[in-house]
């Protein structure tokens, strides 16, 4: 075993073992970032589908966000209608994150006590009207008692400004006017703002999805100066460019937007160099009508992209030429694992761990196809596109739950509660 590596010679140790050849197994993926947004809005996706997708993507853990659910998860009362519609469909591990809100501060510390993994905000229209956009002083007022409790407020960091000269409301299909229309100057004076308030407040921030590369210097002098400061990027901002996105194609469109290679390279280097500390999906997947699949139109179209049976393969294509596999897992395992507080039994294959492991081929190339796709609508920028990194098998709690393109097994999976 090396770095959580184990190759079949290892496995001839045990009478009763498996022979998996060129494969390789590794901790299952653990993905902290996603919208299965049931209760309430099913029809966009769902415990038993997204949950199914995590476990053919190789992910054997994910932690759900309190949007696109209805009710969000803003209170012990959400929180709780939450869990009762997950049970019985939970196909991997799963933790919830609770919602910060303007008024709802005196909800968190209920959240906390029933075991929310985060606290997460937005500094932004979220999409949804239920779930509004925090402002400074709300935020002041909820730092202290996540401060109290060692708990992470997790943070959308958008924060809108004078609108550069735009012409997006007469090119309403072009990628290039909705990639202007939320400029980098957004992200990187968010993230400012909340590095400052870590410090202030002594509180654990989480920058999720960053793409903007100009932040990266920020994030990395927080660090340096011991801030509670941690980051992540994903799958989409360093698979995907900009320049190769087609006017109209609105399965591409995200918030923040996937940026320039230029850009992207540097996030890159950023994974390898650890001021980025893992990757997710932000899966947030949404009906054909609300991706404006027909009309094209990026200014109308749900903001959001469907890649939870993805993450691995996705990363490794992207990262497989600036990292090496030993450097790149720790990345989708022990990393995420840390962050929501379960490094002591999972996020590494050791004697005490959780038997969530993934076997997988990462010189084994193949196309993800839209027949094979587990989670709820089949639109994503993933299918079509050539990936390296084959999954063979994914197990969950000792069980397998997907072999060889076949779901097999069902509700394997745990919640996940913070101790």
């Amino acid at each position: 075993m090396d770095h959580g590596i184990i190759t079949h010679i290892d496995l001839f140790k045990s009478d009763d073992a498996e022979d998996v050849g060129d494969n390789i197994i590794m901790p299952g993926v653990i993905d902290t970032h996603v919208h299965i947004n049931e209760p309430g809005r099913t029809d966009w996706e769902g415990f038993d589908s997204a949950t199914k997708a995590a476990a053919a993507g190789g992910t054997t853990t994910v932690v759900d966000m309190p949007l696109n659910s209805s009710p969000v998860t803003i209170s012990s009362l959400s929180l709780k209608e939450k869990i009762t519609a997950s049970a019985n469909q939970l196909h991997v591990n799963c933790g919830f994150y609770g919602g910060l809100i303007p008024g709802n501060q005196s909800e968190l510390k209920g959240l906390i006590e029933g075991g929310v993994l985060g606290i997460k905000c937005f500094l932004v229209h979220s999409g949804i009207h239920d779930f509004p956009n925090v402002t400074l002083e709300e935020m002041e007022k909820a730092m202290p008692i996540l401060s109290e409790c060692n708990v992470p407020l997790l943070v959308h960091c958008e924060l809108e400004s004078k609108q550069i000269e735009n012409d997006f409301i007469n090119h309403p299909t072009s990628y290039q006017h909705y990639l202007a229309s939320r400029p980098k100057k957004w992200e990187n004076d968010a993230v400012d703002l909340m590095i400052l308030l870590s410090e202030k407040y002594n509180c654990s921030i989480h920058i999720v999805h960053v793409s903007s590369a100009e932040a990266l210097q920020s994030i990395q002098k927080a660090k340096e100066k011991g801030l509670k400061v941690t980051a992540e990027t994903c799958a989409q901002y360093v698979y995907f460019n900009a320049e190769d996105i087609p006017d109209g194609e609105c399965i591409y469109k995200c918030a923040p937007p996937i940026r320039e290679r230029e850009n992207n390279e540097l996030l890159k280097i950023a994974l390898k160099n650890g001021v980025l500390d893992f990757i997710t999906t932000d899966h947030s997947p949404a009906p054909p009508s609300l991706k404006e699949i027909e009309s094209g139109n990026f200014m109308k179209a749900w903001g959001g992209i469907a890649g939870i049976q993805y993450l691995l393969p996705a990363s490794w294509s992207a990262l497989r030429g600036t990292l090496s596999l030993e450097a790149f897992i720790p990345l989708l395992t022990s990393h995420p694992a840390k962050f929501i507080h379960t490094d002591k039994n999972k996020g590494e294959i050791a004697v005490g761990y959780d038997a969530d492991l993934v076997c997988w081929n990462p010189d084994k190339k193949f196309v993800a196809n839209k027949n094979r796709v587990q989670f709820r609508h089949k639109i994503s920028p993933y299918i079509g596109k050539e990936f390296f990194g084959a999954i063979h098998q994914t197990i969950v709690q000792g069980e397998t739950v997907f072999l060889e393109n076949e779901i097999i097994n069902l509700n394997k999976g745990k919640w996940l509660q913070r101790r």
